[in-house]
């Protein structure tokens, strides 16, 4: 991808010496998962400004360890295999990445550790061996893994209070008939402990999800909100064709969601407002961004029922220049989660190639779309409001192109990938700083 518009590297390093940094994230394929690919395209940032960068990541065969270069970065697979059931225990300190981890840090002794996504192979304890590394310690929370120990599902209510409570306190009257025999007594107070103790700066990247950790006795120091790098260029009028004439769509209307297909997702109210609007759009039909095992497995059968299949076209997952003409070639785009959903990259991607988005209300997806502007934020329990404001943009073509050009407006001036990055390089110097007060002078 081509450098984003208006960045300038090198002026990240004003004021600003050269740091070492050091990631935590259990997954280390670029191409898996949103949190992931934030990862290497901010390591990129960094080392266009000056500083180094690697990473840890964790494999499931032991044939996969080792040390690999992966989109310019150094990256150590470190191995961690074990029933995921075990995850309420394992997660807070997997002895398997100690003394791995531990060399690294010793050979390499960081500056600054910033971790993503440790809560399954890499656990807690790695902040620990961090913190007694010297180095300042910086955890992002891209989801409420420190208090749930899943997808936040049950902190609206559901239908009988129209989605519409704020509850987000875990408590063991939720957690038990929740989790059953996973259920680990302790464990949130395990994992608050070790953050106040070994993590100097906190950050969420959502306001959303900062209110749902502070709810739960977490510190949370700052809101670093998700970024993408731009492309050089939008997808041409070309690509767009050929994707459609790929796919025998014509000049269809159409709608799409993406990302993981489940039905926490909000895919079955998708299939369901399809089945509702095809009256009034004979045309309409839907594109499937996501794995196709997933569609076939889950709701393939429920498309069926509805009398929607035909409509629906699963693409299976798509990446790159090709996934950016996916999205142009659609007219709205939606992600109606009903779980908390922190942020949701695939926002992003649809406001870079000027797409309208319609979002759900719970988490943090209201504080990337503008409400009215650059599309619609709606209750995924309100189904009239859904079917309402698709309605709206499928009958007027220029309002959705106007809220689309709004969305990439909006996307430049909040969530540009330099103003991401300096605000990490901000976080990492406090951290240095308070990991150095604390240590005491040498």
């Amino acid at each position: 991808m081509g450098r984003e518009r208006g960045a300038r590297p090198g002026a990240l390093l004003a004021g600003v010496s050269a740091v070492k940094i050091l990631f935590l994230c259990e997954i280390g394929d670029p191409g898996v998962g949103s949190s992931t690919r934030l990862m290497y395209q901010l390591a990129r940032r960094l080392r266009l400004a000056g500083h180094k960068t690697r990473a840890v990541c964790t494999v499931r065969q032991e044939r996969d360890t080792g040390e690999r270069e992966v989109e310019g970065m150094l990256v150590h697979h470190l191995h961690s295999d074990y029933p995921l059931r075990f995850r309420p225990w394992r997660s807070l300190h997997n002895r398997a990445i100690d003394g791995p981890l531990e060399k690294i840090l010793g050979a390499w002794r960081p500056d600054v550790v910033h971790a993503h996504l440790i809560h399954s192979h890499i656990g807690y304890h790695a902040l620990t061996q961090a913190a007694r590394s010297g180095a300042g310690v910086v955890f992002t929370a891209h989801d409420v893994m420190v208090f749930c120990y899943q997808k936040l599902t049950c902190f609206h209510g559901g239908a009988a209070a129209g989605g519409e409570l704020r509850d987000y306190r875990a408590r063991a009257a939720k957690c038990i008939p929740c989790q059953r025999l996973r259920f680990r007594p302790g464990r949130n107070r395990v994992i608050r402990e070790v953050l106040a103790r070994d993590v100097q700066r906190f950050t969420t990247v959502s306001h959303e999800l900062r209110r749902a950790i502070e709810a739960n006795g977490i510190r949370v120091h700052s809101t670093v909100h998700n970024a993408i790098e731009l492309a050089a260029s939008p997808p041409g009028e070309g690509e767009v064709r050929a994707l459609r004439e790929q796919l025998e769509l014509g000049q269809r209307p159409l709608i799409a969601l993406g990302g993981r297909l489940h039905e926490q997702k909000g895919v079955g109210l998708v299939l369901e407002l399809l089945a509702e609007l095809a009256p009034r759009h004979p045309d309409l039909a839907l594109l499937v961004l996501g794995h196709r095992e997933a569609w076939e497995g889950e709701f393939r059968a429920r498309a069926q029922a509805l009398g929607v299949e035909e409509r629906v076209i699963p693409t299976g997952w798509l990446a790159g220049a090709e996934l950016r003409a996916a999205y142009a070639a659609v007219d709205v785009f939606l992600m109606p989660s009903l779980c908390f959903d922190t942020f949701g990259i695939v926002n992003l991607e649809a406001m870079e190639v000027a797409r309208p988005v319609i979002g759900t209300s719970f988490g943090g997806v209201p504080e990337v779309i503008d409400h009215g502007v650059s599309g619609f934020v709606a209750n995924p329990f309100d189904r009239h409001a859904w079917r309402e404001h698709l309605s709206t943009l499928l009958a007027n073509p220029d309002l959705a192109r106007g809220m689309g050009r709004a969305g990439r407006h909006r996307l430049e001036q909040h969530f540009s990938l330099e103003s991401m990055t300096t605000a990490y390089l901000a976080e990492y110097e406090a951290a240095r700083e308070q990991a150095a007060g604390a240590a005491g002078p040498s």
